[in-house]
């Protein structure tokens, strides 16, 4: 388990130190449970984000399938 000091704006950490006492309560560790579920949610969204930019990068591309060896859908299947 790791230990991070963070800096963050006063108001933020009294609204994320209030919404974590409503939710969770005042026992130990319910600050750190919340801030490593915030941290997750975090990673997961920039993470499919990622995902996302490179699915849309791929679609951009043109590739290039060879040549087309038939003329009609006949030559395709002998029916």
């Amino acid at each position: 388990m790791g230990t991070i000091t963070l800096s963050i704006d006063d108001r933020t950490e009294e609204d994320f130190r209030r919404l974590v006492e409503k939710i969770l309560g005042r026992r130990k560790g319910a600050l750190g449970e919340a801030a490593t579920e915030a941290m997750r949610i975090w990673i997961r969204e920039k993470t499919q984000e990622e995902i996302a930019r490179d699915a849309l990068e791929l679609t951009g591309k043109a590739y290039h399938f060879g040549a087309r060896r038939y003329t009609s859908r006949k030559d395709l299947y002998d029916r």
